[in-house]
């Protein structure tokens, strides 16, 4: 069977931790192919809060290009309303019954997955992958049924970013080069004209 990692996220924008994630959990778990899954309306945040759709795709293009085993893949986005991992992944099964599912979560994530909707489904569709990370026990009575992985942190979030863009702060170093090119030509996230082509 194919093994094919999920790394979901509102990517708005997508930076070098999401990028370290992905390649350390395809090393890791051996896994054919590493998909970057951008969310449509996640469930915690309102459609103002959000980058459009197709802003956040094409940084994610930006942000593999030259990978060939990372793809980006718009399943959550083809479907319209709020997104729930339970439905994502009951749809790929269908469509690919021969493919294995790794669906990645944070060490924070770990220790909510009881109240992600409809879970004990879901863990028929995939395996989780949760990241240990320091500051959290992670701890579940799902605990037995994870994989969990240590990888090397990068204490870096797009809210991070995003609040740097907007007091005029250089993103250099990051997120890739050509994401923060095309943040500053769309002007995205209150860029301003003094983080230009810094």
């Amino acid at each position: 069977m194919r093994k094919i990692g999920i790394l979901g996220g509102t990517f708005d924008p997508p930076h070098i931790g999401h990028l370290l994630i992905a390649q350390e959990v395809l090393e890791q778990c051996k896994l054919d192919e590493l998909w970057f899954m951008p969310a449509n309306i996640p469930p915690h945040k309102k459609n103002d809060d959000v980058s459009s759709v197709t802003d956040r795709i094409e940084m994610v293009t930006k942000a593999i290009e030259g990978v060939e085993q990372f793809i980006v893949s718009t399943v959550e986005l083809e479907r319209k309303g709020p997104s729930y991992t339970v439905d994502t992944l009951k749809e790929l099964k269908m469509r690919l019954p021969d493919v294995e599912f790794y669906f990645i979560i944070g060490g924070d994530m770990i220790e909510q997955l009881h109240t992600w909707e409809r879970i004990d489904e879901l863990f028929e569709y995939v395996t989780f992958v949760g990241l240990q990370r320091p500051g959290y026990s992670h701890s579940s009575k799902y605990e037995e049924k994870l994989k969990l992985l240590t990888i090397p942190q990068v204490d870096i979030s797009s809210s991070d970013i995003r609040d740097r863009l907007k007091d005029g702060r250089s993103i250099r170093y990051f997120v890739p080069e050509q994401v923060r090119q095309f943040i500053e030509e769309r002007k995205l996230y209150g860029t301003s004209t003094s983080v230009r082509n810094r």
